[in-house]
């Protein structure tokens, strides 16, 4: 199986009918699907000013994270993480979404309005670590303050 049908079939596994999500992925002008998390993942969702950052700094300490997803105005970043995560994520500022809530996912390789992948799936699973996210979120924030001299 090629990676994008791979994906396609690990996320659409999660899915109340997954023939109705593919075919929604393929009927739907914006190439989008709403997908239940929760199941076989959670998604942190960070503010675009640390979001961005953030997917630096893991991409320069993981070969690979997990998906991650952004919205069209680079205004909130997705990352997917292990089930849940959001039941637990004390984090101020940072929007979760576990069981009972739904996120547009657009389909995988394949450009899209709107929403879209920063980081792919890749089918096999990989989901980012809550605790490598979380550090790497605290070196993303600190970033700023070491340009601007502040702190130690």
């Amino acid at each position: 199986m090629t990676g994008a049908k791979t994906a396609v079939e690990w996320l659409a596994s999660v899915a109340p009918d997954p023939e109705a999500c593919r075919w929604e992925w393929e009927r739907n002008p914006l190439g989008v699907a709403l997908l239940p998390a929760g199941r076989a993942w959670d998604v942190l969702i960070l503010p675009g000013d640390l979001g961005c950052p953030t997917l630096d700094v893991l991409t320069r300490v993981l070969d690979r994270p997990g998906p991650v997803l952004v919205d069209s105005g680079d205004n909130r970043v997705g990352f997917f993480v292990p089930p849940g995560t959001a039941a637990r994520w004390l984090g101020t500022g940072i929007r979760t979404a576990g069981p009972g809530t739904w996120i547009v996912v657009p389909y995988p390789g394949r450009a899209t309005h709107g929403v879209r992948w920063l980081v792919p799936p890749d089918g096999s699973g990989t989901l980012t670590d809550p605790a490598l996210l979380e550090l790497a979120m605290h070196e993303a924030a600190a970033g700023p303050a070491r340009e601007r001299g502040e702190g130690g």
